[in-house]
């Protein structure tokens, strides 16, 4: 049984989705823990009520980077973690803290890596006029979104779409494929070979069959 550390800084619909998953299809894991690095943060109330335990590393009470992500690699181990995901978490990791989970810490980022990295990713999309636009989720390295590529998803960029619709329609897809990922890791079945993603048993490697 695998032990999952969830990060959040706002609502949290991605981690929703992966709990929810976790608890209906009998994964071999438990959430053992969502963190936020803000009070506020809505999802924080969803773990609550599923009854996950929960706790709060308030970044702004951190004079530096370091500092902040060192008090809250303390707070994430202590719920010694096999899989530690990010869900909306706004933070840049510093070099050292991504070390200690190298391997076993997880993104999902709202474009086609790696097109688009970094922020306002749908306008990004939009603004270079591309047909497809869609979401990955890969493996957290120092260099951000740039790590081995687990899964993604693809939208089509329709006429008339506005940021909104198309986040709208890419968070749809978010959703399935962010759970699809994480289940991939807890069942040992991911492997990182010469810095790409190879994923055991490929006849499962569509996030449709995933029910």
């Amino acid at each position: 049984m695998k032990n999952i550390v969830i990060l959040i800084s706002g609502r949290g619909s991605n981690m929703e989705a992966v709990v929810r998953a976790a608890q209906s299809e009998g994964w071999p894991a438990r959430i053992a823990a969502v963190i936020s690095n803000r009070p506020d943060a809505a999802g924080l109330g969803f773990a609550q009520a599923r009854g996950i335990p929960t706790a709060v590393v308030p970044s702004k009470e951190f004079a530096s980077r370091a500092e902040f992500d060192a008090a809250l690699q303390q707070e994430i181990d202590r719920f010694a973690p096999d899989l530690v995901v990010l869900a909306g978490f706004m933070r840049i990791l510093t070099s050292p803290f991504v070390e200690h989970y190298a391997g076993r810490m997880l993104n999902i980022h709202p474009s086609l890596l790696p097109a688009f990295p970094g922020l306002a990713t749908h306008r990004q999309a939009l603004e270079a006029g591309v047909a497809e636009h869609g979401a990955t989720v890969h493996f957290v390295t120092a260099e951000l979104d740039h790590g081995p590529v687990i899964a993604q998803a693809r939208v089509p960029v329709l006429p008339g779409d506005t940021e909104d619709l198309l986040a709208a329609r890419v968070l749809v897809e978010e959703h399935k494929l962010y759970p699809y990922a994480v289940r991939l890791f807890v069942e040992d079945r991911l492997r990182i070979e010469h810095g790409e993603v190879r994923v055991l048993d490929a006849c499962l490697a569509d996030p449709s069959v995933i029910q």
